[in-house]
């Protein structure tokens, strides 16, 4: 059987001010019909989860440079030695800026790339045979 989603559940930490950080534990989830897209569910203390999704690109990108602009940018930093992926995110509740562990985004997102590599993502919604049975009309 074809793997269709890769998650990875990781801590996140929640910048609260340049001394004060808190964790977040998140959930990582790619995919395989939805392939331009990566999702994240944070776990606040609140009954639900809050879900963020945009683009697997953007993602990708941010790993090695300053990536997006409105809602949701994505740069790489390193803190105290440690190389991290930066995520501030924008809403009309607020603003949050979060710190994720470069080598485990990296790593998640290459296994999200080994299941649709990079330009592949439009034959898994099959926007071309589709395209092809209309014209054959």
């Amino acid at each position: 059987m074809h793997q269709t989603v890769v998650e990875r559940e990781l801590e996140l930490r929640l910048v609260l001010s340049p001394e004060r950080s808190i964790p977040v534990p998140a959930l990582l989830s790619y995919h395989r019909d939805d392939p331009y897209a990566v999702h994240v569910a944070f776990h606040t203390n609140s009954d639900h989860p809050v879900h963020w999704t945009f683009s697997r690109d953007l993602l990708v990108e941010g790993v090695f440079r300053p990536s997006g602009h409105g809602d949701v940018r994505v740069w790489p930093s390193k803190v105290d030695g440690r190389s991290l992926v930066l995520m501030g995110l924008s809403s009309p509740d607020g603003d949050a800026l979060l710190e994720a562990p470069a080598a485990q985004v990296s790593a998640w997102l290459e296994r999200t790339l080994r299941l649709v590599p990079p330009g592949a993502e439009g034959e898994q919604l099959g926007i071309d045979d589709a395209l092809d049975q209309l014209l054959a009309q």
